[in-house]
């Protein structure tokens, strides 16, 4: 079930708890194998949060129903957990397990992120409510936008090895989390093949700004003695990055919550969820430093 240790012991520095989040479907048995992953390699303590969402209009209506479904999918779940120990018992994983119900998923999560002062949030891309949810409000959204600390949304495409990694940045002040994030991952990994940095610029305009973005990355991994394949595009930020994760068959991209368009682009399609959404690999989303 679990990477190779060798891999990622240190990928993302001193991790001390991470809380996994899983609605229990399909999409969240990336999520689930990175989680248990990098939590047996730093040897940390992990968390696994399960949320089951409920519509109080259906329960009014059918009170009877929807409790008993709930209930019976909460025992469900328990049974899930007590195999799961069994499987992970030579792991050397420290796991505490949490079922709660909710018709507000995202504030259950940020919730148990800020009270457990967790430092990663690994959740899946998609849940329960498919992809097309994603880009339109999804708790894995929300959850990217509100957390008080960086979450890694788990693709199923490819496992996290930090072989071949890709930094995307905009010079804005969201990106210089990522740019440290990514320049001391690749500083930390033995196992580095390459390491992308991509500023992507909409127009001819806007290229002497992606052009220093990219100076200034290329100057910090100096001083990191890191190397980098450092690339400025024209075109639109989120295919560049998408395109350019597939081309190089990375296994992880870093990025900032937000770019220049701010705050309330988030749900509107920003860059960050449409990379979420579009490409294969993980995405590791920062906070603002």
């Amino acid at each position: 079930m679990l990477t190779d240790k060798r891999y990622i012991a240190n990928l993302m520095g001193d991790l001390k708890a991470i809380l996994l989040a899983t609605d229990g479907s399909s999409h969240s048995r990336a999520a689930m194998e990175e989680g248990f992953s990098f939590a047996s390699a730093c040897n940390t303590r992990l968390t696994l949060l399960n949320v089951l969402e409920f519509n109080p209009e259906y329960f009014e209506h059918f009170s009877t129903i929807g409790v008993n479904h709930l209930a019976e999918k909460k025992e469900k779940i328990q049974d899930y957990y007590e195999k799961l120990r069994e499987q992970i018992a030579n792991d050397n994983v420290e796991l505490k397990t949490l079922i709660e119900i909710s018709q507000n998923p995202h504030e259950v999560i940020i919730s148990e992120a800020v009270k457990g002062k967790y430092d990663l949030i690994i959740m899946g891309k998609h849940g329960e409510s498919g992809f097309k949810k994603l880009l339109m409000g999804s708790v894995t959204a929300k959850v990217i936008s509100e957390a008080p600390c960086k979450v890694l949304a788990a693709g199923e495409g490819k496992k996290i090895k930090g072989e071949n990694i890709l930094l995307a940045t905009d010079g804005s002040r969201f990106s210089i989390g990522a740019e440290t994030e990514a320049i001391n991952m690749a500083a930390r990994c033995p196992h580095l093949k390459k390491f992308i940095a991509v500023s992507a610029a909409h127009t001819a305009e806007e290229f002497k700004q992606a052009e220093a973005n990219i100076e200034n990355v290329i100057h910090k991994c100096k001083e990191h003695n890191v190397k980098v394949d450092a690339q400025v595009v024209i075109g639109e930020p989120y295919k560049i990055i998408v395109d350019k994760a597939k081309d190089y068959n990375i296994d992880i991209i870093i990025m900032g919550t937000h770019g220049r368009t701010g705050i309330e682009r988030l749900f509107l399609g920003s860059v960050a969820l449409k990379v979420i959404g579009l490409s294969d690999c993980s995405v590791l989303v920062t906070k603002e430093i």
